[in-house]
């Protein structure tokens, strides 16, 4: 007997696109009827035009999806009664099912889950049939597959309720109905929320849990057992079995996913909205609706959240980030054209969610003050809009007509495989089946209408707020720039991709991070807003780096240290510039990068007109450091004052060498001098601080010999400090005159450990400089000072060839004039003796064996320790310093340049020699200095260690070359010509003299 006379006509059922499997489809069907045991289910019991209809309804099934084949298949006599009675009976009958499902105590899980899935696959097929023979409008099927899923969740809720009070986690205040009371919180969002679900969708949910309601024995240990009973609803819900599944459901919506357990307490949700809520979320509560659990709960969260959804007042702020969002996703706003074969009909243009954000950006703006706007379903949203005056008519009904067309074409998509897909086959063939399901002749009048309302649909959604700017900058960003929602937009991942970024996916997840207030920069809505605007700029800037990933995680790690944003993305916005040159330092000086991101407040001297001018003298920054050092009361300010200052200066210097208005040379310089004047001073306030508990030494002096770089002004970014600290004590006095009195070596050692701390040890501002003290008379070994007579003594009986080699590039940096001139003297005295040339000769060749034997490198860019590096030509200048020093004391200088230069004057040195070395040597240290400056000394020293490009580029620009493959020939070239004469001028005589003492040994033997 029909139902309600129920007429199943099937003139609206689609033809089938694939003729072989609807008869192989046949096939099985009949199978399978002939195994069923309701005789009122064999087709040959149907009268003639039950049969044509059931026939034409099975080609249409079988022709056009597997999956709802398979699903008519294994429960003909289903598809026999949806086809008597009709879908809405058919319904009924199934949510009669989860009635009983949902009462019935005694059932186990694995029960629960099998019925689950079976009443989930009837239902799907019910509303297929209803959906294929167009006797249901999409409202009714989104509606029908939304009311199973909220009797669903509600059955399984309620079993897990249950289930866990057994077990004593909580007490149910009602065991026939469990989730009353129960304040165990199920909102459905998107889709579901909206009762608007389509075929095969996800279900958006979050899951929260009051403590104020629950019952428990343990109510610190609530958050656990509410974890536990979220992911048994999960796993009854979402995994699949041989019955398939019932939904998959995404709990992404929650406040803060990446930082928040599945189920959040209603306390830290509230502090989350009313703190770190964001518009778009805001937007997506529109649709939010208690589906399961306890419903009254779930109701009063929901009004409590009208104050965070609904502004009273016209929020501007709040609208111009609309504004933003709504242009990161317009960014490709230009009219190019849109190819059907593979769009998204949901994300892609002119698509439904294009309809959904419409709509609701205009709720947000007027709902405030019309509670009339506030409807949640989408095409009650546009009507009443329209009735209140904010679309016109026509366009309400334009976009409704999309929005029910482009959902049919959705749910169709779905139900061939039951996919969650979007997007149209790119396959030709694909495509013209896809246009038959829908009832198509072909793929042209398919494509016809789509593209008729994919225009449409664009059209009214590029003029809302038509008088925006668009964020993107045209010519340089195509594509969608969303960081809104809780899925990644798939038209943002390729934008990503397209500008450069390989890891699409981390960066998408990372400024997601940044919208949801992890970062204190990020948290107030108007650094959030700003940065919305920022983002295509940003993105773009750290797209153009020779590293665009690592430059983009540098600028993360630099976003997380900020103490607060407002400030500094308004510097962005009104200084682009700026912007571009953080991007540039994130991607290509990682250390640059660092003391960035530990000292943000930097980038205000950036802006500074003399920010980029040439480098203060050593007295003027000597004068500089001293005023700032005038503010200190404490050694604590004083160690942070002296860091604070010697970094920013070091990072003005690495931009000017990064930009290129300093070059390596003046660089190195520039960063010696701001070293000297640091150690200068902070041996002077460690020695007043020092005084004041051991008091001082009468008559006594001491300084600071700089040796290596510093010794010779040839700093690089990551230099150490080699220094030896000397002291001069009339020979009467024996110990300090303080209230904590000294002996003579415990007061120097102490004072020089105390400067040395000053300058290594970790503040809150970082290090100051590593200090090495090998090249102290005896090493390690030796006191960390020395006094003047132990000093002179041991230079004159004990000190070795390479200690002498080391003194040719000492220099007094810090001390009284009377002792530094003596000091001077001595290493004159010592480097300026008459020499053993054999012996000479021999300890320079072999020093310099050992040194490859321990470093030897064949990487071109490892300048230092390459065969005709930089050690080979300080080696050169050393040697021969050494070697005419004592007839010619004029030649002496700490700095290598410098010291060639008087080689080469006195000729000493010939000319062609000269000119090869000092040329190395530029290109050498230039490359160096700026290999410091943006790679890792030890990924240098990797043979195989990857340049990115863009400093590939920098390299070739020092280099004086056009590119970077010509780079390494030039030092190549060069090597080789710098070993040619270090073998002639060292190892060759070297080589015959060992040669010559060997013959005279075997000969005298």
């Amino acid at each position: 007997m029909n139902h309600l006379n129920f007429s199943f006509d099937t003139k609206a059922a689609p033809a089938p696109a694939d003729l072989a499997a609807c008869a192989r489809g046949h096939q099985r069907w009949t199978a399978a009827v002939l195994v069923t045991e309701n005789s009122a289910s064999n087709p040959n019991k149907q009268g003639n035009r039950q049969k044509s209809s059931l026939n034409k309804l099975l080609d249409s099934i079988f022709g056009n999806s597997p999956y709802l084949s398979d699903c008519a298949i294994s429960n003909p006599s289903f598809v026999l009664e949806i086809i008597e009675n009709g879908p809405d009976w058919a319904c009924a009958k199934i949510y009669k099912r989860l009635t009983d499902l949902h009462g019935n105590i005694g059932i186990d899980e694995a029960n629960l889950m099998r019925e689950l899935r079976r009443a989930k696959r009837d239902l799907s097929l019910t509303v297929a049939i209803a959906d294929i023979i167009d006797i249901w409008p999409v409202e009714k099927v989104t509606q029908a597959l939304s009311d199973f899923a909220d009797k669903s969740l509600s059955c399984a809720t309620s079993f897990i309720l249950r289930k866990f009070a057994k077990l004593g986690a909580i007490a149910l205040n009602d065991q026939d109905n469990p989730e009353l009371g129960s304040g165990y919180i199920i909102l459905g969002m998107g889709k579901l929320g909206a009762s608007e679900l389509n075929y095969s969708s996800d279900i958006d949910l979050i899951i929260l849990f009051d403590p104020e309601i629950i019952s428990s024995e343990k109510p610190n240990d609530l958050q656990r057992q509410f974890i536990r009973i979220t992911r048994n609803l999960v796993k009854i819900m979402d995994e699949r079995t041989a019955d398939g599944y019932v939904f998959r459901m995404d709990l992404r919506l929650r406040p803060d996913p990446g930082a928040t357990p599945i189920a959040v307490s209603m306390q830290a949700a509230e502090i989350y909205y009313e703190s770190l809520g964001q518009n778009w979320e805001r937007a997506a509560m529109i649709k939010a609706r208690a589906v399961a659990g306890d419903i009254q709960a779930g109701t009063s969260f929901i009004d409590w959240l009208t104050s965070f959804v609904w502004r009273k007042n016209l929020d501007f702020e709040a609208i111009q980030d609309i504004h933003a969002i709504k242009r990161q996703i317009n960014a490709h706003r230009g009219g190019s054209k849109v190819a059907l074969a593979g769009h998204n009909i949901k994300l892609g243009r002119g698509g439904i969610r294009e309809i959904e954000f419409f709509t609701q950006t205009q709720q947000l703006i007027w709902g405030g003050r019309n509670l009339e706007l506030r409807k949640i379903k989408t095409v009650d949203a546009l009507a009443s809009l329209a009735n209140h005056e904010r679309i016109s008519h026509d366009v309400a009904s334009e976009m409704t007509t999309s929005y029910r067309f482009l959902r049919k074409v959705e749910h169709r998509l779905q139900m061939i495989n039951d996919a969650q897909t979007h997007s149209l086959p790119m396959d030709e063939k694909a495509f013209a089946d896809v246009s038959i399901f829908l009832g198509y002749a072909n793929a042209e009048e398919f494509g016809e209408d789509l593209i008729q309302h994919l225009r449409t649909v664009e059209s009214h959604y590029a003029n809302l707020f038509e008088e925006s700017e668009p964020l993107s900058i045209e010519g340089e960003i195509h594509g969608n720039l969303v960081f809104t929602g809780a899925d990644a937009d798939p038209e943002t991942l390729r934008t990503l991709k397209n500008l450069g970024f390989t890891k699409p996916k981390v960066i998408d997840s990372s400024v997601r991070i940044w919208h949801h207030g992890r970062y204190r920069s990020t948290r107030n809505t108007r650094s959030q807003q700003l940065l919305t605007e920022l983002m295509p700029a940003l993105l773009r800037s750290l797209a153009g780096t020779a590293s665009p990933d690592q430059a983009f995680l540098r600028f993360d790690k630099f976003l997380a240290n900020l103490p607060a944003g407002i400030q500094l993305f308004s510097m962005f916005h009104s200084n682009p510039h700026l912007l571009e040159l953080v991007s540039e330092i994130m991607g290509e000086a990682p250390k640059l990068a660092e003391h960035l991101s530990q000292n943000p407040s930097v980038l205000d001297s950036v802006l500074d007109p003399g920010f980029f001018d040439k480098p203060p003298s050593a007295d003027i920054l000597h004068q500089e450091l001293n005023t700032v050092l005038q503010r200190s009361e404490f050694v604590e300010d004083t160690l942070d004052l002296t860091r604070r200052w010697a970094h920013d200066h070091w990072f003005q210097i690495g931009v000017q060498l990064l930009r290129g208005h300093q070059g390596p040379e003046a660089a190195a310089r520039a960063l010696s001098n701001i070293a000297e004047c640091s150690v200068d001073l902070m041996h002077s306030k460690m020695f007043d601080e020092f005084c004041r508990a051991h008091g001082t030494v009468e008559n006594a002096e001491m300084i600071i010999l700089a040796l290596g770089k510093l010794g010779g002004r040839e700093m690089t970014p990551t230099s150490d400090l080699d220094m030896i600290f000397i002291y001069s004590v009339p020979s009467a006095v024996k110990s300090s005159d303080g209230p904590k009195p000294l002996s003579l070596t415990q007061y120097f050692a102490r004072l020089s450990q105390r400067v040395i701390n000053s300058i290594s040890a970790q503040t809150s501002e970082g290090r100051l400089f590593e200090v090495d003290m090998r090249l102290r008379p005896s090493g390690n070994a030796g006191p960390i000072a020395s006094s003047l007579h132990a000093f002179t003594q041991y230079h004159n009986e004990l000190s070795w060839t390479w200690e002498h080699m080391a003194m040719t590039r000492a220099r007094v940096i810090s001390g009284p004039p009377k002792l530094r001139k003596h000091v001077q003297k001595i290493i004159t005295d010592v480097l300026t003796r008459p020499r053993d040339l054999n012996k000479l000769l021999a300890d320079v060749a072999s020093m310099r064996n050992r040194i490859n034997d321990k470093r030897h490198t064949e990487n071109f860019l490892s300048v230092k320790h390459l065969r005709g590096g930089l050690v080979d030509i300080e080696f050169i200048s050393q040697f021969l310093q050494l070697k005419y020093a004592n007839k010619y004391p004029s030649i002496l200088s700490a700095n290598t340049k410098t010291a060639l230069e008087n080689l080469m004057s006195q000729k000493l040195l010939s000319d062609a020699d000269g000119k090869v070395l000092i040329g190395a040597l530029g290109l050498l240290q230039n490359i160096q200095v700026l290999m410091r400056l943006t790679i890792d000394e030890a990924a240098e020293k990797e043979q195989d260690h990857e340049i990115p490009n863009g400093l590939q580029e920098d390299l070739a620009k020092v280099g004086q070359v056009n590119n970077f493959t010509t780079l390494l020939k030039k030092i190549a070239t060069t090597a080789t010509a710098v070993l040619e004469i270090f073998e002639r001028l060292i190892e060759a005589p070297a080589r015959q003299l060992a040669e010559s003492n060997r013959a005279g040994e075997k000969n005298g033997g």
